[in-house]
This record gives C-alpha cells, structure tokens and sequence, in this order.
C-alpha cells in the first residue's frame, strides 16, 4: 500500500532544536536559583514533553511548585528564543517538498508546546506542512496516540497508510500506539544505538532513504 500521510516528529528529527532548548531550560533553572544542566543532560530528558525535562533537570525532591514555577519561565523565555541557534538538519526542506511533489501529505505531531511548534513550522518549513500539532490542555502527550489520530482524522487518511517519523523510544511507542508504521532517524537525539536496542524497525541515516521507502513504487515500508 502506497503511503499517503508522513506524520513526524519536531525536536532531534526535523529540526535540531536542542542549543535552544538547554538555554531556556537553564535560564528557568538559574530563575529559581537551581545548578545548570549541560547541553548533554537535557538531550537525555527530552522527549516526554517540557515539563517532564524541567522535572529530570531539576534538583531531586523539587515540588510541584517549584516545576510549575520553571514552566512558566521556560515558556517566557522559549517562546523569545526558540530560533536563536534552531536549524532544519540538512536536506528535510528537500524531504518535504519530494514528499509533497510525490502526493504525500505531510504533518507534525510534538510534545513541544502548541504555540512553539506552530510557529517554528511556520517560520522554517512554511506551507510544507498539512497539519502541525504539539502539548496542548487535555490532550494527553506522546506515546499516547491521541495527537497522531487526531491529525489522521484531520486529513482523512487511514492509519495503514500513514507513517511516524522520529528520533526516541517516546516516537516507537507512539507509532505503535498509533497503528503506525515507524522510520526512526540516527542523526537525532538518541541516535542508532539506542534506538536499536529499544527495538526500532527501520533506521534511517539520511533523508533522503526515507523519500525512497516513502515513494517506492512497490509500497515500501508499508509493503
């Protein structure tokens, strides 16, 4: 079956946001007086939405209060820099446009803030996308499925012919909560050794083999 829908994920698979993303954990840590965390440490916590990442990079024991309080200064300062140091990896604007020149749709399901992944998607890939949804109120994050349908029914395509696209063990489950087919990328976040031994089916090193599973005339990946 040919596939009609690419659903991918944000951080470590199109865009490398991640020099943004310590700076603003760190500027809420230093906030509320708490030690800094290395570039290193936050690409470890993230993947299970923003307030999760300010929970690990916290100190042990931090109350609730103190997490709400670091997402409310997180969020100011994100949603001033979030581009400051974010790029596209190279060749995904290339992706985009083959996919969409093939008859593809393409989507973006996060669990990056709503505002931030509407804007970043608007201001690095601008009419590249049908649908780009991230964390929002009362809809439960990835691995839950529930954005990902969400974004199927939005687009009326069914979940056989639909993929996701990631870079963690958070963007596995998904898809398979989802229904979904999976292409995991080696240059995000976590990288090829880690996704292997959480089980991923198909890694990818470059953008341009998931054009190839993606438009392959004999189905590919959903062969």
């Amino acid at each position: 079956m040919l596939c009609k829908l690419a659903v991918f994920d944000l951080d470590g698979t199109i865009l490398d946001t991640i020099d943004d993303l310590s700076a603003s954990v760190n500027a809420a840590l230093r906030e509320s007086g708490f030690p800094e965390r290395s570039v290193a440490d936050v690409r470890r916590f993230v993947g299970n939405g923003i307030r999760k990442t300010l929970v690990l990079s916290a100190p042990e024991g931090t109350s609730e209060a103190a997490v709400d309080r670091l997402y409310a200064d997180f969020s100011n300062h994100y949603h001033l820099h979030n581009a400051d140091r974010t790029r596209p990896y190279p060749g995904i604007p290339e992706l985009l446009e083959t996919l969409r020149a093939a008859g593809i749709k393409t989507a973006v399901v996060s669990n990056k803030l709503d505002s931030a992944v509407k804007s970043l998607c608007g201001r690095f890939f601008p009419g590249l996308f049908d649908a780009a949804v991230g964390e929002r109120d009362n809809v439960p994050r990835k691995p839950a499925p529930d954005g990902v349908l969400a974004v199927l029914e939005q687009l009326r395509v069914p979940a056989d012919s639909a993929v996701y696209i990631g870079d963690s063990e958070v963007d596995i489950q998904t898809a398979r909560n989802a229904g979904l087919d999976e292409i995991l990328v080696a240059w995000g976040f976590k990288g090829r050794t880690f996704l292997a031994e959480h089980g991923a089916k198909h890694i990818v090193d470059t953008p341009t083999e998931i054009a190839a599973l993606l438009t392959a005339r004999d189905g590919g990946i959903l062969a």
